[in-house]
Order: C-alpha cells, then sequence, then structure tokens
C-alpha cells in the first residue's frame, strides 16, 4: 500500500471515496442498525487507503450520525434509516469548502445568539474566562502585537458562557478557517485593533449586566466594519 502526503484536496477526495465505499458496503450487505462494520485494518485493506484515512472517515461519519463507535467492541451502524443514511451522506459528499464570507455570515449570526445567551446565563468562573481573553487581547493590541488568535479567543470564550454546547462546537468548528482567512485577507490593521478593545470591553460590560439586548448591540457594532471589509472583497 502506498503512503503518501496529501493536500487538502487531496486529502478530501480520498475521505468522500472512503464514506461512499462505506455507503456502498452498507448497502450490499443490507446492514441495519446495531450492526457492526468491519475493522479499520479490513477497511483499509479492502479500499486499499491507508487506516488512518479510514479513522477519519469513521470519525465525520459519527460527526453526522450514521456510524458509532464503541471503545473496544468496534464501530456500528447508528440508529438510521437506510434512505435517511444516503440521503444524508449524498449531502456530505456535495459539501463544499466554506468560503471567507460564508464563515463571517456564520459566525455572525452564531454570536449574535450566542453573546445573548451568555449575558443571561453567564457564571462567575465564565467571566473570568471572559476577563481572561479580553485582558489577553488588549495587551497585545496596545503594543501592536497581532491579536487574531486572542480575538477569537475571547469570543469563544463567550460561546462557551451561552451554555448551548452545539453553538459552542459549530464556533470550535469554524475558528481553524477564520484564523487562515483572517491571516490570508489582513482584517485588522493597528488603528482597528485598539478599536476592538474598546468594541471588546463593552460587550463584556453588557455581559456582566446581564443585558441581552444591549450585548447583542455591541456584539453588531464590533462585527459592523469586518462584515463590510468581507463584502468589499473581489
Amino acid at each position: 500500500m502506498k503512503l503518501e502526503v496529501l493536500t487538502k484536496k487531496d486529502n478530501k477526495e480520498v475521505l468522500n471515496g472512503i464514506i461512499s465505499k462505506i455507503r456502498d458496503y452498507i448497502n450490499f450487505k443490507n446492514l441495519e442498525p446495531e450492526d457492526k462494520l468491519p475493522s479499520e485494518r479490513m477497511l483499509s485493506e479492502k479500499f486499499e487507503v491507508s487506516r488512518s484515512s479510514v479513522r477519519e472517515a469513521i470519525q465525520k461519519l459519527e460527526f453526522y450520525g450514521i456510524l458509532k463507535s464503541i471503545p473496544q467492541s468496534g464501530t456500528f451502524v447508528a440508529n438510521i434509516g437506510v434512505i435517511a443514511m444516503n440521503g444524508i451522506i449524498d449531502g456530505i459528499l456535495e459539501l463544499k469548502d466554506s468560503d471567507f464570507k460564508s464563515l463571517v455570515e456564520t459566525r455572525i449570526l452564531l454570536e449574535l445568539k450566542t453573546v445573548r445567551l451568555a449575558a443571561v446565563r453567564r457564571t462567575e468562573e465564565d467571566l473570568k474566562r471572559i476577563k481572561s481573553a479580553l485582558d489577553a487581547y488588549t495587551q497585545k493590541a496596545i503594543n501592536g502585537v497581532d491579536a487574531v488568535q486572542e480575538d477569537l479567543l475571547f469570543h469563544l470564550a463567550i460561546a462557551k458562557a451561552s451554555g448551548n454546547s452545539t453553538i459552542n462546537n459549530l464556533m470550535l468548528i469554524i475558528t481553524p478557517e477564520i484564523i487562515t482567512n483572517f491571516e490570508k485577507y489582513h482584517v485588522c490593521d493597528e488603528n482597528e485593533a485598539f478599536i476592538g478593545v474598546q468594541e471588546h470591553v463593552a460587550i463584556y460590560e453588557a455581559i456582566i449586566a446581564q443585558n441581552p439586548q444591549l450585548a447583542k448591540q455591541k456584539m453588531k457594532e464590533h462585527f459592523k466594519a469586518l462584515y463590510q471589509y468581507c463584502y468589499n472583497i473581489k
């Protein structure tokens, strides 16, 4: 079996190929919910791909509820009908890489909801976490050092304070792509970083005050420049 370094595009094609073959195997064998799949080793030999690629494909199918892995037992078909399974997998195979504008739109939609929940549900521990991220961002910004990652950690702290695990997980999923695109498009300059400090403080104070409407408004103001920048990209 030949192993080679794959580009992101190549890796996606490999994973999609494995996912298609797993679907075909389930359909051909008429596997039902709770039926067990062959081991990763057997699947890698059958599909002539690496075990790590098989594992990644299985993890992706687990994420979408198609499969479920049980430690020391193996991988099983989840409790989902054949029609639904095939439909979901068709959707997975048609997924496109998120562009910068889509990431920005998704982030804004999530965070406008997240900050309102955080203002209502935040605990003292949440406030400490948010303040710590705010301080780290402020320290870098006032020293003219790139603070993109600290900025995002501040927002992730707010997502955690929302008490909604699904929203928090979605933020964690899109964050790496956002960091990459921020660095690629140079969204924040030095002056914007100082403005960002003031906006972060305003959001934090609204959360402390447990004022969800004010928190949402301050978050909208914070994203205004980013939203405009995004739609000026050619």
